[in-house]
């Protein structure tokens, strides 16, 4: 049969209006971030997510449920069905040292109640210093420490996290008494920092990085085991002579123990591919400084049980108790 020129283009728009009807009816995916809109893991998580309809051909929503260091995510998730159609997006202060710190207080085990899928984003954590102490590196500042005890401390947004347990490292590597001054999150303690009301803080480069290059505060050092080629200029502190380098964060993606192992499949493969978006991985890398490392979900289960190992006994040793 003969098809004319407007039979032809009928047919066309036809086909393709099929990926768009299939994508409108089928089930949205919902994607759990236990963090607040704007900030850094919400970022991380809405650069992939926006991408993942055209790959998986079906609406995939973020929802918010921030709340006890991304906790309320993690109890939304374990209530959720295994059904392929909730997932949670964390870093990994929420499985390591919400597990580690606060295990009598959860309702879940990371390793028992929720399947890993991928891991999509690396990057290490610094330490500022307020312009107005006139510091330019680690041994300045540890020297700075030891002249003025009383003055010294850092900042972390909140306690009980890795910023916090690597301040301990920290001093216990430049053997220095350095008190933690915790905050309701970042903002506050970067503006306090680049105010000199708090003479050092810990925390992901993203929020101190602007300051640092207008000379507002001062990066002196990464807790990583190589310098961040996104940031080539700023040493690490092993290179300086203060052995710390447990301090890369990084972001995953879960699904509830029991979804289906094609679900778990068909999301993890499609992480990677959106990490191979050109797009994707400028985003990550110049505006919000993170590096865009893709591990499927053996290697991020492997990586969590190391962590979890490696970080225990430094929390038991620090005799740190919530609250």
């Amino acid at each position: 049969m003969k098809l004319n020129r407007r039979q032809l283009l009928l047919s066309g728009s036809a086909l393709l209006a099929l990926p768009q009807a299939s994508m409108a009816q089928a089930k949205p995916i919902r994607i759990l971030v236990g963090f607040p809109p704007g900030g850094a893991t919400d970022a991380i998580a809405r650069v992939v997510a926006d991408k993942l309809p055209n790959v998986l051909g079906q609406p995939v929503i973020v929802d918010n449920k921030p709340g006890v260091g991304g906790r309320m995510a993690a109890d939304m998730l374990l209530a959720a069905p295994a059904d392929g159609l909730t997932f949670m997006v964390a870093p990994n202060a929420t499985p390591t040292f919400q597990m580690l710190v606060f295990k009598d207080q959860l309702k879940w085990n990371i390793l028992k109640d929720f399947s890993p899928v991928a891991s999509f984003a690396s990057y290490p954590l610094g330490m500022g210093v307020a312009a107005n102490l006139g510091i330019s590196n680690a041994r300045e500042f540890v020297e700075w420490a030891r002249k003025n005890p009383s003055k010294a401390s850092y900042g972390t947004p909140g306690l009980g996290g890795q910023n916090a347990f690597l301040g301990v490292q920290f001093a216990k590597a430049a053997g220095i008494e350095l008190p933690v001054t915790p905050y309701k999150g970042s903002p506050p303690m970067v503006t306090d920092l680049v105010g000199g009301h708090v003479p050092s803080a810990i925390s992901l480069l993203d929020g101190m990085m602007a300051h640092h290059r207008a000379g507002k505060i001062k990066i002196i050092g990464v807790f990583s085991k190589e310098r961040s080629p996104l940031m080539p200029d700023i040493p690490t502190f092993a290179e300086q002579g203060i052995d710390v380098t447990s301090g890369e964060g990084w972001t995953g993606i879960w699904a509830k123990a029991g979804t289906p192992k094609a679900q778990v499949q068909r999301m993890e493969k499609a992480i990677q591919q959106v990490l191979q978006l050109p797009e994707v991985k400028e985003v990550m890398s110049q505006k919000l400084l993170v590096h865009p490392v893709f591990r499927n979900g053996s290697e991020l289960d492997a990586l969590q049980r190391a962590e979890l190992a490696h970080w225990e006994p430094i929390i038991k040793a620090s005799g740190f108790k919530p609250e």
